[in-house]
């Protein structure tokens, strides 16, 4: 059986810093690669991607939509670069953002994590504004294939305001946070890595929770639930004002809006100040701007990996 996700993540977050490529072939992005806007320049451009990753980032994140868009063959595509990914040594999530109920939810579940899926990721992304336990389904078979979810908890789209922030410092961002801090600890018990992990008290808002993971600033690979959240690089602010405190989380924060979409390493390492270990930043159009050349995008991601340990170490 594979070691858990979070454990696999902690050593490759050591051993090649803390960056996970995207991969996102948008139209205009396979136009400034000189490639066709069909399933052979979707092919060509995504799996040069991970050529170029390959023992530099420690994940890579296919936007599924992107392959969705052209179909069948857009997503036996997906499929060869999910098998490039697991071939290469490189972690794959899937930012698929799934989210529904019951057998529906199930099927999502089987189709990014379960073995036997020619779509199964290391870890898929999840939205949870169906309520949290809805996604049961997924974080279960997540546990009992050592694969990771990545659940929706504070963006940077300023739509996500409109319910993320809704509460105060009782939101809804908050308590998608304290659910997954709680699913940490309560897989904790059944997950070697994550069980050496120092245990203490407490929730996203400070609330007393007892068996809950610390993340840890030992030296050698940080100890990390499975269970992850996605919080954009770029919501400082909005963490101050709901009061939120990512302390108890004890799995891995996805931060996208490294890079491109204006967020610097030091701004990274302002924001999650004090959970740094637990982050892996996310760059995607500032990565593959640099392409279609595999040296240039392996220099730009050995620049970027340099700078985000530099500041977030």
């Amino acid at each position: 059986m594979r070691e858990p996700f979070g454990a696999r993540l902690a050593t490759a977050m050591a051993a090649t810093g803390p960056l996970c490529v995207g991969i996102d072939p948008h139209p205009t992005l396979l136009d400034a690669w000189g490639l066709p806007d069909d399933a052979a320049g979707l092919e060509r451009f995504s799996r040069t991607v991970v050529e170029a990753a390959a023992e530099h980032a420690a994940a890579l994140k296919p936007q599924v939509a992107l392959f969705e868009a052209h179909g069948a063959a857009g997503l036996a595509v997906l499929e060869r670069v999910l098998r490039d990914a697991a071939d290469a040594g490189v972690l794959s999530i899937a930012d698929a953002k799934r989210g529904d109920i019951g057998s529906t939810m199930a099927a999502y579940a089987r189709a990014w994590l379960a073995d036997d899926s020619p779509l199964a990721a290391d870890a898929v992304t999840l939205s949870p504004y169906l309520g949290f336990e809805s996604l049961r389904p997924a974080l279960d078979l997540a546990r009992e294939t050592g694969r990771g979810t990545f659940v929706l908890a504070l963006t940077s789209n300023p739509e996500g305001a409109a319910v993320q922030h809704v509460g105060g410092t009782r939101s809804v961002a908050g308590s998608v946070l304290d659910a997954v801090a709680r699913e940490n600890a309560t897989s904790a018990p059944h997950d070697d890595a994550a069980a050496s992990s120092h245990v203490g008290a407490g929730t996203a808002h400070g609330v007393s929770c007892a068996h809950r993971d610390e993340i840890v600033t030992s030296p050698g690979p940080t100890p990390l639930g499975s269970c992850g959240v996605v919080i954009g690089a770029t919501v400082g602010e909005a963490l101050h004002r709901l009061k939120i405190d990512l302390e108890p989380l004890g799995g891995p924060i996805l931060a996208p809006g490294y890079g491109a979409q204006g967020a610097g390493a030091e701004d990274l390492a302002a924001v999650f100040e004090h959970v740094r270990p637990a982050v892996l930043a996310n760059s995607s159009r500032g990565i593959l701007a640099h392409g279609p050349d595999v040296t240039a995008l392996r220099d730009a991601i050995r620049a970027s990996t340099d700078e985000l340990r530099a500041h977030l170490s």
